[in-house]
């Protein structure tokens, strides 16, 4: 079966077309901002336009609009299509590359997160989320028990502010689906945003 794997999560926007675990066709880019745009003509220009049984979609923690723009998409051609649709946990697919390019070992993942905090996780070495996820300011995120290799957006400047350990920059890439933990994927579809939101209703409810 094909999958169409959507990822808006991060200042990176990607698409792929898996066959099993395979990817036959994928694009990534660095966009910073633009997602909704950039979006729908990246998967048009996949095999088929994209068309797939199943669509997967990253769930974050991210960008709140990048996540909407991405499960938005991901809604509309699952209705369209009739396919089955899926997310996944995007930190997770970072461990996942991380362990791909330096082989089996834990990770950390840290990842930019909103107003100058950081998103941050654990796994161990066959891609078990040891901690859940987290947004973090910078100072606190640096104290916390990390493992030796450091992977993700932030992570130079987490090695940086503690002296010590490997980093591998990444971000995610749809592409790499075949990398994950098939049990990771969920028809769960609930986004992850990583921290509360800023804005309160009058009255001061949320």
């Amino acid at each position: 079966m094909l999958t169409l794997v959507i990822d808006s999560a991060t200042e990176a926007c990607s698409v792929a077309l898996l066959d099993g675990d395979v990817a036959i066709a994928g694009e990534c880019r660095v966009l910073g901002r633009g997602h909704a745009e950039s979006l729908v003509p990246m998967i048009a220009a996949l095999p088929g336009k994209g068309r797939a049984g199943r669509i997967a979609v990253a769930l974050g923690p991210g960008s709140f609009t990048g996540l909407r723009v991405g499960l938005a998409a991901a809604r509309a051609l699952a209705l369209a299509w009739g396919a089955d649709l899926v997310g996944y946990p995007s930190l997770a697919l970072i461990a996942a590359m991380a362990r791909a390019e330096r082989g089996a070992q834990p990770v950390g993942v840290c990842m930019s997160g909103g107003h100058g905090e950081w998103f941050v996780a654990h796994f161990d070495a066959a891609g078990q989320e040891l901690a859940a996820p987290a947004s973090l300011r910078p100072e606190d995120a640096a104290l916390r028990d990390w493992p030796a290799l450091i992977a993700g957006s932030q992570a130079d400047a987490l090695v940086a502010r503690r002296g010590m350990g490997e980093a591998l920059p990444l971000l995610p890439d749809a592409r790499c689906l075949g990398l994950l933990r098939a049990e990771l994927l969920s028809h769960s579809v609930q986004l992850h945003y990583g921290r509360a939101p800023d804005a309160r209703l009058p009255g001061g409810a949320q």
